[in-house]
């Protein structure tokens, strides 16, 4: 049974998606954009790579949060930057105090030409349901 879950405390989409998708005790995580919950898809990000980042995975807990999970289910992590090379130090520091330092997920970042909402990050990724 496949499961479609859309969080009402979660930032507002910017496109037809649901927040998460679960399957089998997995559930992956459509990628968050550093929208703040209850506000405009329109409304002004905040600036610089340290503070997108920071709220993107605050909306990631937000989503996990809405279906009984956290960032300890987290397995894998896709994150994109539309500016890599500038941002991928601070990116790095940003997105790894979300974590312990020995339960990184795995992960991928790659470097784009441009995000939805004029973005500088985006990360989506995968959790497991405990058994």
């Amino acid at each position: 049974m496949t499961e479609f879950h859309n969080i009402s405390d979660a930032p507002t989409h910017v496109a037809p998606f649901s927040h998460a998708v679960e399957s089998d005790g997995w559930v992956i995580l459509t990628g968050q954009m550093p929208t703040k919950p209850g506000g405009a898809t329109t409304d002004p990000l905040d600036e610089g790579v340290e503070a997108q980042t920071r709220q993107v995975m605050l909306n990631l807990e937000t989503v996990l949060k809405g279906i009984g999970l956290d960032l300890s289910h987290v397995v894998q992590c896709r994150c994109f930057l539309t500016e890599f090379e500038r941002d991928y130090a601070t990116f790095n520091e940003t997105y790894k105090s979300f974590f312990p330092a020995d339960r990184l997920p795995a992960r991928t970042t790659v470097g784009v030409t441009a995000l939805a909402v004029g973005a500088l990050v985006e990360i989506d990724c995968v959790a497991r349901r405990p058994e």
